[in-house]
């Protein structure tokens, strides 16, 4: 207190030898103080909440089939906690905006600013409108079949680039959308095909549009990512937890 006094220039206490009692000034700054110590309060109960939180991003799909067995296996295993997933449409799924504390993601991050982990792999799939005119009754695709195609693709955050078709026959055309919901429609008016991780037929199904295995496709490695400098609360946890399901198949 008497060093608040000595920074403030004001007595705030007027001691005796039976106690203190506050001086004028003092009784004009106890509402302040009152609400400063309130927001400290909030401040502490706001960093206790999110010390107890694990906030999950990811751009185009989450963990596709394993999401809900995730969330609900979490709770059960880990109930100090919250697991929560968060769609941020950025190249980091909202890591680098500082909206998550850990990203999906399915391209490999900066290792100078990031840690990561491979927790599984995904095949690649060929999409489409229900009706396009030389796929609607195929079952699977090979990578050469694209030739001659324009595909849709989102740049930022997406897997669809035009090296995939390196050293064999490649598409005609790329054209860029936004994002997945701008994609979905370009494919579903057959303006163009396009190409995802398997996992975004589970979040993305759409009456209009089909998802179809590509047989000889490089399968996607989805990773885990954090700062490296700020290992997140249950990290460790996560990362064991998702590689064991994707090992489940």
């Amino acid at each position: 207190m008497a060093g608040l006094e000595r920074a403030l220039g004001q007595r705030v206490l007027r001691r005796g030898r039976h106690g203190c009692e506050p001086t004028a000034f003092g009784e004009a700054l106890l509402p302040q103080a009152r609400r400063l110590l309130a927001q400290v309060d909030a401040v502490n109960t706001l960093a206790a909440r999110e010390h107890d939180r694990l906030r999950l991003g990811y751009a185009w799909s989450a963990l596709g089939k394993h999401t809900t067995t995730l969330l609900r296996e979490w709770r059960s295993d880990q109930p100090s906690i919250e697991l929560h997933f968060e769609q941020h449409f950025t190249p980091t799924s909202g890591l680098t905006e500082g909206r998550c504390d850990v990203a999906i993601m399915r391209s490999p991050p900066d290792p100078t600013k990031f840690s990561s982990a491979v927790i599984g792999l995904e095949r690649r799939h060929a999409v489409f409108s229900a009706d396009d005119p030389i796929w609607a009754k195929r079952r699977s695709l090979r990578m050469r079949e694209f030739a001659g195609r324009t595909v849709a693709a989102e740049p930022r955050s997406g897997t669809t680039k035009r090296e995939l078709w390196d050293g064999g026959p490649a598409p005609a055309s790329f054209i860029t959308v936004a994002d997945t919901e701008d994609w979905l429609n370009t494919l579903s008016a057959g303006e163009a095909v396009g190409v995802s991780a398997e996992a975004t037929a589970v979040h993305h199904a759409r009456a209009g549009v089909r998802f179809i295995p590509i047989t000889d496709a490089p399968r996607i490695a989805v990773r885990l990512v954090w700062w490296r400098d700020e290992s997140p609360s249950g990290i460790e946890a996560l990362v064991e937890h998702t590689t064991r399901l994707y090992a489940r198949g």
